[in-house]
């Protein structure tokens, strides 16, 4: 099997590339600003719903059929995102704001260590969710927007990504290195 594609729990995994994904990219344009009148609190339902309650489920399908690190990537990551989807606009104070993009940023960092064996695209999207939630929390802590603009485009980077190695193992393009992806195995994960 090539190193930039994984096996696993395929269906699962696919989908919640898909989810984590679509998810990733709204939430970061939302940050950017490139958007007229949309801000990343636009992002709410399609977070909760799609990057909360399905990639939730898709990471509890991923763990009961063996896949621990998609398991955990997928229920942790809907956790985080079920919950930013539901507080949003709750009028949380920029420092808790900032400490809650900061501690869940340690999950993506914990993401991005076990993704080691599983391609460079897994590791990338993991890396860029770790510097895109970085960037935001430390953003919020110093009343920087810049700072939030910038982990806007990280995170719809990490989308993007996310999205294409989703679509690479469904569609069958080509993954990183040229090398074609195989039907049912994700390039991302």
């Amino acid at each position: 099997m090539d190193n930039d594609v994984s096996a696993g729990s395929t269906t699962t995994s696919t989908l919640g590339h898909l989810a984590l994904g679509l998810t990733l990219l709204a939430f970061g344009l939302g940050h950017t600003g490139v958007i007229d009148n949309v801000a990343a609190a636009d992002a709410s339902a399609l977070a909760t719903w799609v990057g909360g309650v399905a990639l939730f489920m898709a990471g509890l399908l991923a763990l009961r059929a063996g896949d621990g690190t998609d398991g955990t990537a997928f229920a942790g990551l809907g956790a985080f995102w079920f919950t930013w989807g539901t507080a949003v606009g709750g009028g949380a104070s920029a420092q808790a704001t900032g400490l809650f993009l900061l501690v869940w940023s340690l999950l993506a960092l914990t993401l991005t260590a076990a993704a080691s064996g599983r391609g460079v695209l897994a590791q990338g999207v993991y890396g860029l969710l770790f510097l895109s939630l970085l960037l935001s929390g430390v953003g919020a802590f110093a009343d920087a927007s810049v700072l939030g603009r910038i982990g806007g485009w990280t995170a719809a980077l990490a989308g993007l990504a996310a999205w294409y190695g989703a679509t690479a193992a469904v569609a069958a393009w080509p993954a990183l290195g040229g090398r074609p992806a195989r039907r049912g195995v994700t390039a991302t994960g």
